[in-house]
């Protein structure tokens, strides 16, 4: 299928691996241009280089909320706008209700909520003016079914769904959509880093594998596509059908 991204501009956060790297790779695979962002500079430059087609990068900290309406502005200026806007970063520290200071809510909500939303507040107005844009964000299924030892998360991504939700709904007539994807378990650092030895939990999935960010980048990219253009409001599990609910 042809997904008619040639000459689209795709903004990625959270891109220097995993599944933010997955969706920059599988976007520029579609002729897209790309520019990833992450904090490491280094780590960024290899991702990019993953990357065959023109690709560009720009140094950047989500949680620094006051420095992201001039990434957007960056990026706008090193591809001339920016039509899409994959949404993605890392995950706050595990911990449980015992476990997690109070203080450690207001830094996980910076990065897993707010950060979004400036995201958003930056890159919206310039979609909605030239009548055609596309945000996916990344959150989780927590979400649907929260995480134990992951309260911050679990917090965190709820919030920003639910304004992901308010605000796809009020701009779906500017041919701008809105949507986010729920990771399950997939071969990431983040789950590494959780879980250590990732052997055993692919037993817990039903389709008994974890996921690739490959297979998760090309979804994403689906749903940028003129394709999906009907497809706005949702929030997908994309976990191998691990979270058990009927929604």
């Amino acid at each position: 299928m042809d997904l008619a991204l040639t000459g689209r501009r795709a903004l990625v956060t959270g891109a220097s691996s995993g599944l933010g790297l997955g969706c920059a790779q599988a976007l520029a695979a579609e002729g897209a241009e790309v520019t990833l962002v992450a904090r490491d500079a280094e780590r960024l430059a290899a991702a990019a280089a993953t990357i065959a087609s023109s690709t560009h990068t720009l140094v950047g900290d989500l949680s620094d909320l006051d420095a992201i309406a001039g990434l957007v502005a960056a990026a706008d200026d090193l591809m001339g706008g920016v039509d899409i806007l994959i949404v993605n970063a890392g995950g706050p520290p595990a911990g449980t209700f015992g476990t997690i200071a109070f203080q450690q809510y207001e830094a996980a909500l910076r990065l897993n909520l707010l950060s979004g939303v400036a995201l958003c507040q930056a890159a919206l107005p310039a979609m909605r003016e030239r009548g055609w844009g596309r945000v996916v964000a990344i959150t989780s299924t927590s979400v649907r079914e929260p995480i134990g030892n992951l309260i911050l998360s679990n917090t965190a991504r709820a919030g920003f769904t639910a304004f992901l939700k308010t605000v796809a709904t009020e701009i779906a007539g500017d041919g701008v959509t809105v949507n986010s994807l729920q990771p399950g378990l997939h071969v990431t650092d983040r789950i590494t880093n959780l879980y250590g030895d990732t052997g055993s939990l692919a037993a817990g999935v039903p389709t008994h594998t974890l996921g690739d960010p490959g297979d998760f980048g090309r979804i994403a990219a689906f749903l940028c596509s003129d394709s999906a253009k009907y497809i706005t409001g949702t929030a997908i599990p994309v976990d191998g059908g691990a979270v058990r609910g009927l929604q």
